[in-house]
């Protein structure tokens, strides 16, 4: 059987997985933050509660330092993943979806300056969840094209693995359709 010829100008793998983003082992686990960046529900609590106190820890000291306000939408910083099989823990805090706003930019943003951030740490594997596609009411078939769309034109950085880890087979299907 013949191998199909490497795409010389993809320089980022994307995979997807149907499971815990909380059980991955990567560079750097994305999280779907809150402004606060004092922990949550959905993939945000899981992260915090997984990750233990050391990220809470340094979620404080971002906000007496750099965020007092909280994290901008569409922003995205780096803490210690504490205990979980990570380097870093990127958190990056998407729009709410409005059907009279169109936030797609705010959207994407969050993969791209996720994307360079990790960079900038030298990740080269990083997990993401599908952002703002939970209680932030993002319908998934646009929030994975978004998310796919981005990470696939998000061409200046070093990361070799972008694994999108999906929480249900709704989403890993929405992803998977995308892949194309």
């Amino acid at each position: 059987m013949e191998e199909a010829a490497p795409d010389v100008t993809a320089t980022t793998a994307i995979e997807l997985v149907q499971g815990d983003i909380t059980q991955q082992s990567v560079d750097a686990i994305v999280n779907a933050a809150n402004s606060s960046l004092l922990g949550g529900g959905g993939v945000d609590g899981a992260i915090h509660r997984r990750g233990g106190p050391e990220i809470l820890a340094a979620c404080r000291a971002l906000r007496a330092s750099r965020y007092g306000k909280g994290l901008p939408t569409g922003q995205a910083v780096a803490t210690t993943a504490g205990k979980l099989d990570a380097r870093w823990v990127i958190h990056t805090v998407g729009p709410v979806w409005s059907a009279t706003d169109d936030r797609s930019e705010l959207l994407a943003s969050c993969y791209r300056e996720s994307l360079r951030v990790a960079d900038e740490l030298g990740a080269r594997t990083v997990a993401f969840p599908a952002i703002s596609t939970g209680v932030y009411g993002w319908p998934i078939d646009d929030g994975a094209r978004i998310a796919v769309r981005t990470v696939r034109e998000t061409a200046d950085v070093s990361i070799e693995v972008v694994r999108f880890v999906l929480f249900d087979k709704t989403a890993y299907d929405a992803f998977e359709a995308q892949m194309g």
